[in-house]
């Protein structure tokens, strides 16, 4: 499995989010972190992005991120 170049401190900011709530999506999703800066495997990485997103959709919140 390839790693992204992203920590949960950059998902965070890139997407307007508390590190505290990535790392909420993270125990949510599985996925193991030590610390904001620990870098994310691509998958969960995507993994990650895609529930930020899917809950902005939800609340109807305008995505952010990722090409702003």
């Amino acid at each position: 499995m390839g790693f992204a170049d992203l920590s949960i401190a950059e998902i965070a900011a890139e997407y307007d989010l508390p590190v505290e709530e990535v790392y909420y999506l993270c125990e949510q999703l599985g996925i193991a972190y030590k610390t904001q800066e620990t870098h994310l495997a691509l998958e969960d990485a995507k993994a990650i992005i895609s529930k930020i997103l899917s809950q902005r959709q939800d609340s109807g919140i305008p995505p952010t991120g990722a090409g702003d």
